[in-house]
């Protein structure tokens, strides 16, 4: 290269040698300008993890339920559940995929354990901040205590608004450190209770991916919680709500779409039964009305587990649909492949995994063994430290003998739609109420739905404690004395049979007989109404026991809010209770107190 130069330069005078310099120099930067850059490797796409789990019910410690598997080709029962193990099957997951996200469909609280129940749900929040999640869509059962709880359960304090007394336990209770979302639960002035939707920023070199995700609860919410509960409130719907969000979020930038929704289906295979077979239940209309912009749909409420491609039953919604069962047995593992130039996801797919937790004996003396052959989690230290810190708290209580009993006693339906345990309630809320100081009660009426647990002993029965009778009743109703006259109250039993292929039946007090004949039109086909063994009088005044979420008109039941002179009266478990302690050795409640004409 020297001797080039000097060649070339030789030919130039001292005068020329500049220009000659600078003509060089140009013609090395054209040179250099002219010379192709490497390519740009292409964009690797995202794989996105998501971890998802619903109806939750605050079950802390392993529910003793088991999930049926096949492994070696043969049909095994799996323990599962317990929010310990369910940490720990959490953090592995995160830890293999730094792009994650843990979201809740619903009803993560309410209808809960003792432990979790009797300090009024503060502890699974403080679990579950201390697993880390992102999103929890309320259920219906996040309103069991009102909004006003609710609000508390979200953002933290000591505020009484129930019964019971929060923050027994911890005095600096934080709430929750993961957004509510509430999409289409509207207050008086339009705004949402909760943010409407979250969105989580993934980055990689410098490419980022944003996954939005919506969530709401059933729009039949006011139907099935105590009205009191959702005063202020209103709930819409679902389909609707969703779609008016899309093109908000794609404003915003958006390649995945999930929605979390309590509202679900059943199925009859298993929970990772690709097709879904038999798919059935109140979500299918709201998918088939959903914007196919959606990627997922993250289901809950029928404590049903699935995982399957929706298009398969409509080619035009192409949802991957999931839910991971209940009581944290199961958790979804959704993944996701997002291409972040074309912002869409190009691959997805879900995984139900069984959280195998401990070997326990079931009601039929089976033992129902752990298996190495399927993941095994270690429970999380720090989830497990709080979890046996209230479980220490509500020992004593839960573990006061009340009564004994000579055998268990179930929820083991007749054809006349009782059963023995749901008689025996009514029964202890009218003996709580039947004093003239105490409400008057003439009969009680006791719905099916707020009796959440067998009384389970072992052959020849044995001791009841407080801590299996609070598991019938973990809703915290109060009882509830109201005046109706006789035809408001045939009209109440009348409105039970209603629907003929789907009856609501409530439990009657043994002083509350009559007789029904679904072969006649509805409105008359309740006969032979006794009451105290007297015949029903139209015009006569009675005064009816029920509890709290029934007085307000729980179950669509409005027809309780006619009644007058309501007197409020005891909780409804504490009225078990009682009623078990005066009656030691008590039989199961007889279940002939509707008589059915076929």
């Amino acid at each position: 290269m020297k001797n080039l130069i000097y060649h070339i330069t030789r030919n130039f005078t001292r005068q020329q040698q500049p220009l000659m310099w600078f003509l060089m120099i140009m013609t090395v930067f054209t040179g250099l300008s002219c010379t192709p850059l490497p390519p740009k490797p292409p964009a690797l796409p995202f794989q996105i993890s998501l971890l998802a789990f619903n109806d939750f019910h605050g079950n802390l410690e392993p529910p003793q339920l088991s999930v049926r598997e096949t492994v070696n080709q043969i049909p095994t029962l799996v323990p599962a559940g317990g929010i310990a193990y369910m940490a720990s099957a959490i953090a592995q997951l995160k830890s293999q995929n730094p792009h994650h996200a843990v979201v809740s469909a619903g009803d993560m609280i309410g209808a809960s354990p003792l432990i979790s129940a009797l300090f009024l749900d503060e502890p699974t929040i403080e679990a579950i901040n201390a697993i880390g999640i992102d999103f929890n869509a309320v259920g219906n059962h996040e309103f069991d205590k009102g909004v006003s709880e609710l609000e508390r359960m979200r953002f933290g304090g000591c505020t009484q608004f129930t019964p019971l007394k929060p923050c027994l336990i911890n005095d600096k209770f934080p709430g929750a450190q993961f957004e509510f979302l509430a999409a289409n639960v509207k207050k008086e002035n339009g705004q949402t209770l909760f943010p409407a939707y979250g969105i989580k920023v993934f980055k990689q070199g410098d490419q980022e991916v944003k996954v939005g995700f919506v969530g709401m609860t059933l729009k039949g919410t006011p139907q099935i919680v105590t009205p009191a509960g959702v005063k202020g409130v209103r709930f819409e719907s679902e389909a609707q709500t969703a779609n008016a969000l899309v093109p908000l979020l794609k404003a915003q930038g958006v390649a995945a779409l999930v929605l979390v929704m309590h509202e679900g289906g059943t199925v009859k295979g298993g929970p990772n039964d690709p097709t879904c077979p038999g798919l059935t239940g109140d979500i299918i209309p709201i998918l088939n009305q959903l914007d196919p912009a959606f990627d997922v749909v993250v289901s809950g409420h029928t404590h049903r587990a699935y995982a399957c491609d929706y298009s398969q039953f409509n080619p035009a919604k192409p949802f991957l649909l999931t839910s991971a069962g209940q009581y944290g047995t199961l958790l979804t593992h959704i993944e996701l492949q997002v291409d972040a130039l074309q912002r869409k996801v190009t691959h997805k797919k879900a995984h139900n995994l069984i959280i195998q937790s401990e070997a326990y004996t079931n009601s039929a003396g089976v033992r129902v063994a752990t298996t190495p052959l399927l993941p095994q989690f270690t429970p999380h230290p720090v989830v497990e430290k709080i979890v046996a810190h209230y479980k220490q708290a509500s020992k004593t209580q839960a573990m006061r003998v009340v009564s004994r009993l000579p055998q268990s006693i179930t929820r083991e339906t007749t054809p006349s739609g009782e059963n023995p345990l749901g008689n025996l309630i009514a029964d202890a809320q009218w003996f709580a109420t039947a004093a003239p100081d105490k409400g008057h009660a003439d009969f009680a009426l006791m719905n099916p739905g707020g009796v959440r647990a067998d009384v389970l002993l072992p052959a020849g029965g044995g001791p009841v404690s407080y801590g299996q009778l609070f598991s019938v009743q973990p809703f915290g109703n109060t009882l509830v004395v109201k005046s109706f006259t006789g035809q408001q109250v045939k009209d109440i039993l009348e409105f039970q049979f209603a629907q003929e292929s789907r009856p609501r039946v409530l439990f009657p007090s043994a002083q509350l007989r009559y007789s029904v004949d679904l072969k006649l039109p509805p409105g008359e086909r309740i006969s032979d109404i006794q009451i105290k063994g007297l015949p029903l009088q139209i015009n006569k005044v009675y005064r009816v026991t029920m509890n709290s979420f029934l007085s307000t008109g729980g179950d669509g039941f409005a027809l309780f809010n006619l009644g007058t002179d309501s007197l409020g009266a005891d909780l409804d478990v504490d009225a078990l209770v009682d009623y078990l302690s005066q009656h030691p050795g008590i039989e199961p409640a007889s279940t002939n107190r509707i008589q059915r004409k076929f």
